[in-house]
């Protein structure tokens, strides 16, 4: 018998074997990147927007283009994590954070 005929059972065996919490945890953590990561990354654009000493146009775009690091970075974040909790954290609190320094730039202007 040939190895890759063996191999084909294992494979179906394996992907059977796959719990109901284990894919909500995937799914979690897609979801956290996805409007996660796009919360982090409007936020960084508007807290850079309004905090840059820059002309107007000059800090918007370069708010822009850190918007998409932040965004990349938020999901790396949430595939290196160990759980879907602490993926869900480490993007909850930095978003609170720039939505209050977002705030404080509003009520200081």
């Amino acid at each position: 018998m040939d190895a890759s005929q063996t191999d084909k059972p294992l494979r179906k065996a394996k992907a059977a074997d796959v719990s109901l919490a284990y894919r909500l945890a995937v799914t979690s953590r897609i979801v956290a990147a996805l409007f996660g990561g796009y919360l982090i990354a409007a936020l960084t654009s508007l807290c850079i927007t309004q905090w840059v000493p820059m002309p107007r146009a000059d800090a918007v775009v370069t708010g822009m283009m850190l918007s998409f690091v932040a965004y990349l970075l938020a999901v790396i974040w949430c595939f290196a994590c160990r759980t879907a909790w602490r993926a869900w954290a480490g993007i909850l609190l930095p978003a609170a954070i720039l939505a209050a320094i977002f705030a404080l730039g509003r009520w200081l202007s």
